[in-house]
Formats: structure tokens, C-alpha cells, sequence
């Protein structure tokens, strides 16, 4: 009898710690013309999308979840081929055979498959429209003079849900071509130095954009709050702090 109580708590333990597991992601609700966006923070530059019948992950890293226990994909999106952006094992875990994933050249080089979309390409799968942006550094530079993300090379996406278009910057500064990317209502934008943005240019390319609602992602030990400051003049931008770090 010991034994099978013994048992029988070692399983609702499992039970609970998977159930743990996936509540310990934050999640934002967005509303759109056509049902609920549920946002998923799964932390550092991976998300994950729901709406409807359909499951979209960005740039799933096998360090930040058990992708095994995570919904399985209907679209991934890759930004580019780094490791922490690029992870085949994830990726494996949490694709089937109908999963398209959507990836970049150098994602295709490093042995990755799926359909390469470069920058200024469009698609619509399974009804939702995506939108392929620059994403590259002008500032921020290898020791040699390369930028940590050249230009050409990596993706940031926009993707359309109902009424609701959602920007995922990927590895990028605030580039010109960020700046006229047309009627954003959600961005991410990264700010994690040297690779990435300042508090200050995350806060020229919102000034640029005008979102509704900013969530600064992919951050590392960047401080949040002067982000939040340097917005603080225009209360049409919601600026959104998630563990995303």
C-alpha cells in the first residue's frame, strides 16, 4: 500500500511540474478582428503565438523550454542562422510533417530546411500574411569592423493576424528601413549590447513607428526602465515589460 502511494505521488509530481512548467511563461491577450493573439514569453528572443487552430514559434531555443511539452508548430520563423536564434534540436522537437518552417539563407547553410524567405518577400500560410524585414546592425561591430548582423542577412518579420499586425524585429538596430514599415499596432524590439539596440534607439525607431504597444525583448542586462523613460513623453505608445531577458 506504501508503495503504490509512494507512486502514485512521484506521478501527480511529474503531473504538476509539467503543468509548472508551462505556466511559468508569461502570456499577453491581443484582440483582433478575427479572435484572440495569445502571446506566449517563453524568454530571450523566442516567442510563441496562438490564434485560432494555429501555433506560431519564433525562434525556439531547446535552453529556454522542453519543446517536447510545448504545442507543436503549425509556422516556425527563424530570423537567422545565430545559435541562439537557430536551434535544430528545438525545432526538431516541436515541428510534424506540416510544419512550414520559414528561415533565411544562411538558416538553409547551416543545414537547416524549410523555405527561405529573403528581405521584401511576402507569403500568406494558413491564412496569415508574413512579411519578411531587414534586420542588420550600422553601429555595432565585430573587433574586425563586421557588423554582428550584416546587412541582407537576417529577417525580422511582420505578421498579420485579423486586424493586428505584429512586428518581431529579430537581431537588428533601428535601421531606415524599420522606420517605414507601415501600421505596426505590436513590436519587438531587441535591445541586448553590443549586438543589438540601446535604450535610446529602441526609443528613435518607437518615436519613428508610433506602435500601440512596444514590448522591449531579447535584452540581456539592459535597463528596461530607461527605455520606459525615454517614452514616458508619448502616452500613445504602451511600453510592455516581460521576462524576455
Amino acid at each position: 500500500m506504501l508503495r503504490m502511494l509512494m507512486c502514485s505521488c512521484a506521478i501527480l509530481i511529474m503531473l504538476s511540474g509539467t503543468t509548472f512548467a508551462e505556466e511559468a511563461f508569461g502570456r499577453d491577450v491581443i484582440k483582433t478582428s478575427q479572435g484572440d493573439l495569445t502571446i506566449t514569453f517563453i524568454g530571450h528572443a523566442t516567442l510563441m503565438f496562438s490564434f485560432g487552430d494555429l501555433t506560431i514559434h519564433v525562434d525556439p531555443w531547446s535552453r529556454l523550454a522542453d519543446y517536447a511539452k510545448l504545442e507543436k508548430a503549425d509556422i516556425v520563423l527563424i530570423t537567422h542562422e545565430h545559435f541562439d536564434h537557430l536551434d535544430r534540436e528545438a525545432l526538431k522537437k516541436v515541428s510534424t510533417k506540416e510544419t512550414t518552417v520559414i528561415m533565411t539563407e544562411g538558416c538553409r547553410k547551416q543545414g537547416a530546411a524549410g523555405i527561405v524567405m529573403k528581405n521584401g518577400d511576402t507569403k500568406k500560410i494558413s491564412g496569415i500574411t508574413i512579411e519578411a524585414v531587414p534586420a542588420y546592425n550600422i553601429v555595432n561591430k565585430r573587433p574586425d569592423g563586421q557588423p554582428f548582423h550584416p546587412k541582407g542577412t537576417g529577417n525580422g518579420y511582420v505578421i498579420t493576424f485579423g486586424d493586428k499586425r505584429i512586428y518581431v524585429a529579430g537581431d537588428t538596430e533601428n535601421t531606415p528601413e524599420m522606420k517605414k514599415i507601415p501600421a505596426v499596432d505590436v513590436a519587438f524590439l531587441p535591445m541586448n549590447l553590443p549586438y543589438t539596440m540601446t535604450p535610446e534607439m529602441v526609443a528613435d525607431a518607437a518615436r519613428a513607428m508610433r506602435m500601440k504597444i512596444l514590448y522591449p525583448y531579447h535584452f540581456g542586462e539592459s535597463d528596461t526602465a530607461k527605455l520606459v523613460e525615454l517614452l514616458k513623453d508619448i502616452p500613445a505608445i504602451e511600453v510592455r515589460l516581460r521576462k524576455m531577458n
